[in-house]
Formats: C-alpha cells, structure tokens, sequence
C-alpha cells in the first residue's frame, strides 16, 4: 500500500512527529504544504512534492529545495477556492497514494481544523484510507463497520460523531458504553458517542447510514 505523508503549515510538535513516524508504515510519498516545509526539512524529511501559495514560507527555505529535480512543485496564487491542505491531498491522491497521513492540520485555527476534518471526505470518496494525527488525537471517518483492537488504539477514548445529518442503526460492541441499533444526528444525542472506552480486547462498530467521525483521544 502507497503511503503517503502531508505535512501541512499548522502546528507541528516536532518531537511528536518523530516518534509517530517511527510507529507508522514506512512513508512513500512526502507532500510538504507552505509552513509545512520548514518541519519538513527539520525532520529530515525530502519532500516528493511541495503545494502551496507559499505566503506563510520563508524564502530562504523555499530556495534550498528549488534546484532538486526530483521534487514536483504545485505552485498556487493565494487568492484561489482551494485551501493548500485540499490541494495537497489532491497531489497525493493523483501520486498513488492509498494512505495518507496528515500532520500539523490541528491546533490552529479553528476554521482551518474543522475544513480539514471535512477533507477528509475527499479521501473517503476516492477509497484512500486518511488519518489526521496529532500528539492527543487521531481523526478518521467511517462509512462503515470498523473492529478496533485495545493495543492499538491511539488512546483511552474512541469518540464517533456524525458527518453526515443522519447515521442510523449503530451497534456498538466491546465497549464499555455499547449501543444496539441507535440512531444519531447532528444536533440529537450526537454526545451519545463520545468518549467511550474499549474494555474488550477487540471492540466493534456497525452501522447501516451515514458517515462519522472517529476520533481516538488521549489526554
């Protein structure tokens, strides 16, 4: 499976980042995102392909990597629809990548965070498996059932909000708050799902309607 890495211009705990690149598939494809080059190049990382309008770089860094031939370059102006972190899972869904994984798409602003967990929609559409991660969360979305393993789980809670308006029919097992057949929405009883704990050695979700959020949290 083609692993990809989307670095983008948010807030990156370096020290985080390293340890939870040594704990993931071995990366194939680096897409750095503005700001994103400069914990990039701090990881010691070389980026297959660099995205962005580039206002938020310093030049001096865009420079050092403007005479490698092997890298791609998407170049934006700032004024565009896109936001760099959607232009960037673009570039890795054309490279071939069937995983992303995606630093530095929290802890910032709020609108940038909540359109990026709406991104994730996009890799859901083309069938790509798709992480945002951070030192306390990891985000993904479910169109479907998912088995869970108490070992590696990113931490203590599992939380599943919905997406979609609607998602109906959620079964829960293997939890330590289980549900059979319950129907949630955005807006009524959508706390219902968060901050459950897995008490089981594997823990399932099952569900007949509509997309969640999955949000595995530790504090």
């Amino acid at each position: 499976m083609n692993t990809g890495l989307i670095i983008t211009g948010g807030r990156i705990d370096l020290a985080f980042a390293g340890d939870f690149l040594e704990h993931i598939p071995a990366v194939d494809t680096v897409i750095s995102v503005d700001a994103g080059l400069a914990a990039t190049e701090k990881l010691g990382l070389t980026p297959t392909a660099i995205v962005g309008d580039f206002d938020t770089v310093a030049s001096e860094i865009l420079e050092r990597y403007r005479s490698n031939p092997e890298i791609l370059w998407d170049v934006h102006k700032p004024e565009k629809d896109e936001t760099d972190t959607e232009l960037a899972i673009h570039t890795a869904i054309k490279l071939g990548c069937q995983r992303i994984y995606i630093l530095g798409a929290t802890g910032g602003r709020l609108d940038h965070e909540l359109s990026n967990i709406h991104l994730l929609k996009l890799c859901l559409d083309y069938g790509v498996e798709a992480y945002i991660c951070d030192a306390n969360n990891r985000v993904s979305l479910l169109a479907g059932g998912k088995t869970f393993d108490r070992e590696k789980v990113y931490g203590k809670y599992v939380s599943f909000i919905p997406l979609s308006q609607r998602v109906r029919g959620i079964t829960l097992t293997g939890f330590k708050y289980p549900l059979h057949e319950k129907d949630i929405e955005i807006g009524v009883e959508a706390g219902l799902c968060v901050s459950n704990e897995i008490t089981a050695d594997q823990a399932g979700i099952d569900f007949r309607e509509g997309i969640l959020i999955c949000i595995e949290s530790r504090d």
